[in-house]
């Protein structure tokens, strides 16, 4: 892989995780956060789409939003899993002092 291949990977995984972080507001990671995030949602968005049936053919503009779904799924379910920690029912479970 060629040092270019490594740079486009980068860029588009930053471009990916910069949208998912618009789309899904309150999940921001920061410039490294994202650039993770999308490149970790290419992974997922281009091995699940596929077997979803959905083919957005290829190319710069596919990859980003092949991506971009991907990393918005990412971003929901770390959000779902920061969520429960610390909240909701067991939040209130822990803190009961008659507990």
């Amino acid at each position: 892989m060629s040092i270019e291949s490594v740079v486009v990977i980068l860029l588009i995984g930053l471009v990916c995780g910069w949208l998912a972080g618009l789309i899904v507001r309150g999940v921001g990671l920061g410039i490294i956060g994202d650039m993770a995030v999308g490149i970790i949602g290419a992974m997922i968005g281009h091995w699940l789409l596929p077997r979803l049936g959905i083919h957005l053919g290829v190319g710069l503009l596919a990859a980003i939003i092949d991506g971009t779904i991907g990393a918005i799924l990412l971003l929901l379910v770390i959000g779902l899993v920061q969520r429960g920690n610390g909240s909701g029912w067991r939040r209130r479970w822990r803190d009961d002092p008659d507990l």
